[in-house]
């Protein structure tokens, strides 16, 4: 998933023990930390439940965002849109446009506006789908649910066409800025690869093929490129647990690495030498730098911080200084504002909020 709401879930909790652990008196709740100097005029969007993926509209008046919050009835990820607020008097409202059935994630606001694009399980059951025992399985994995399709709703909630039908998983789908095609995830070959179509999910091509998961795909500000996150097992007893994990639908993505591509896929290239997870890639608005999130500087996993670095994998700077979890991060297309998901400012809660701020350079 690019979703990785595991991990957001997980993470959170973890990170919160984690954070009191070595430090009680470390950092207090705050909108905002000492040397996130690319942050200005910061504001908190939601207040409790885990809020994620808040994804700008292609004219950035509008975002996507998925949302779990059992004290108010949402026992697993729902979509909601919302418009994006135009000064800081002005309230931020939202509203479901999911069906409120099965697990929802990776939701993108169609060319026109008027529609949503996610990712849904509802096919399958009504209920949410179970998550696995990791008492059991002994390692922090991603579930990768068969019964995810993608699929297209209005801003009713009324879902207008499936985009997806063939067996297995199909999610993490985002659409270019030019407004032509959309970038997935399938397990349709069985492994978990790129694949691109038009909007109405004809002209399916694969575009990667190299044994591992790769997710989280993203266009460039002009759609002339592509990035996104991949594990890549190498050994003998990686590849044989990686596809032991994937018989049994599931996915272990504590290494993963930031890779770059043309739009179809050609020239791909790592561009992270980091180790542990760096994920939830997106492009700058220049298109020469990415920025993700990444916990390479903490061996036990904990926190995640967002970083940028160039397209040749030089000049890493790190963004954020929470010492939690941030996540998330994109770009208004005007590249004026920074949207993203963090712990920060939760009164010591595990919720993770949605915050925006001015982007200075």
């Amino acid at each position: 998933m690019r979703c990785t709401k595991a991990l957001l879930l997980c993470m959170t909790c973890c990170g919160a023990t984690l954070l009191q652990a070595q430090d009680k008196t470390a950092t207090k709740d705050s909108l905002s930390f000492e040397g996130e100097k690319h942050f200005k005029n910061i504001r908190q969007l939601t207040f409790g439940g885990d809020n994620a993926e808040a994804y700008f509209s292609l004219d950035g008046k509008a975002i996507s965002f998925q949302r779990t919050a059992p004290k108010d009835g949402i026992s697993c990820d729902q979509i909601f849109y919302a418009k994006v607020p135009k000064n800081a008097k002005e309230a931020f409202s939202y509203k479901m446009v999911s069906t409120g059935k099965g697990r929802t994630t990776c939701a993108y606001i169609m060319p026109n506006g008027k529609e949503v694009l996610y990712a849904s399980t509802h096919l399958g059951s009504p209920n949410c789908p179970p998550v696995p025992d990791r008492s059991v399985i002994k390692k922090y994995i991603w579930p990768i649910y068969e019964s995810y399709d993608i699929f297209v709703a209005d801003l009713n909630g009324k879902i207008l066409r499936q985009l997806t039908k063939e067996p297995g998983y199909d999610g993490e789908a985002v659409i270019s800025p030019k407004g032509n095609k959309i970038i997935f995830t399938s397990m349709r070959n069985g492994d978990l690869d790129l694949y691109v179509m038009d909007l109405d999910g004809s002209h399916v091509k694969q575009i990667t093929n190299t044994l591992g998961y790769d997710g989280g795909a993203w266009f460039s500000p002009d759609g002339s490129k592509i990035v996104w996150r991949a594990s890549r097992p190498q050994t003998e007893a990686e590849v044989k647990d990686y596809k032991d994990l994937l018989q049994q639908g599931m996915v272990m993505p504590t290494n993963m690495e930031i890779f770059v591509a043309n739009a179809d896929g050609s020239n791909a290239r790592q561009i992270t030498q980091l180790g542990q997870a760096n994920w939830a890639p997106n492009f700058t608005p220049d298109g020469q730098h990415i920025i993700f999130s990444s916990n390479h500087e903490h061996k036990r996993g904990f926190p995640f911080n967002i970083y940028i670095v160039d397209l040749e994998g030089k000049h890493l700077e790190k963004i954020s200084r929470d010492n939690g979890f941030d996540a998330f991060p994109m770009f208004s297309p005007d590249g004026k504002k920074l949207i993203f998901s963090s712990n920060r400012n939760n009164g010591g809660t595990h919720d993770t909020n949605l915050f925006i701020c001015d982007w200075v350079d």
